[in-house]
């Protein structure tokens, strides 16, 4: 199962790269199988991510397999599984979420997708990197929420599945693209608590997301 974990994290990686969120070594992704977590490497060019350089660690952060060091961003890791039911996590410096978060101390809901992140993205409070005080500000942006991001640093996504992570790491830097393209034309539309309830109930209402068979 660790074979299976360490690749599905290194093609996470890939992917991520590939869409542009992750650039050289900045970022990293874990995915966790009961008590053991496999986390990408520190150091490691995140293009071209291989599953030798994923390290799989246990709830303590204890190496348990691989040869490379775990990312500096593990404390990070290891809080949000702690506080979190999510089955992967997803740092990036994606460069929309990015500088969304060098400006504004949340981002706002202007379109209704935004809701399956859980509503206003929270932005942690600037801490330095790899830092117990940054993984604390992140594990406190996260609650209720699939995303957060991180003052002057990047963004942070979770997910039930490792692909779902990586969709909400792509939705969150879609939505701050968003932003930056909608405040560019002027003040955007925040929408209403009321209207995002109303979405909410449309979309219990249609099953919205899921493919459902013709009747």
């Amino acid at each position: 199962m660790s074979d299976e974990l360490r690749q599905v994290v290194a093609a996470a990686a890939r992917r991520l790269a590939t869409e542009g969120l992750l650039v050289g070594t900045a970022g990293n992704v874990s995915a966790r199988d009961g008590d053991r977590i496999a986390v990408t490497a520190t150091g490691v060019v995140l293009a071209g991510c291989t599953a030798d350089e994923v390290t799989v660690v246990d709830a303590d952060g204890r190496a348990l397999e691989g040869d490379l060091v775990a990312t500096s961003e593990l404390d990070l890791h290891l809080g949000v599984y702690a506080m979190t039911t999510a089955a992967a996590v997803v740092h990036t410096h994606a460069p929309y979420s990015t500088a969304v978060a060098c400006v504004l101390d949340e981002l706002p809901v202007i379109h209704y997708q935004q809701l399956l992140l859980g509503g206003t993205i929270r932005v942690a409070p600037y801490a330095t990197f790899g830092t117990p005080e940054l993984a604390a500000a992140v594990r406190d942006a996260l609650v209720d929420r699939q995303a957060a991001l991180m003052a002057n640093h990047g963004s942070v996504a979770i997910g039930a599945s490792i692909d779902k992570a990586v969709e909400n790491a792509l939705l969150l830097e879609w939505l701050a693209t968003l932003h930056h393209r909608a405040s560019a034309l002027g003040t955007p539309h925040v929408l209403t608590p009321a209207e995002q309830e109303a979405v909410v109930l449309a979309a219990l209402q249609r099953n919205y997301g899921s493919t459902q068979e013709n009747p």
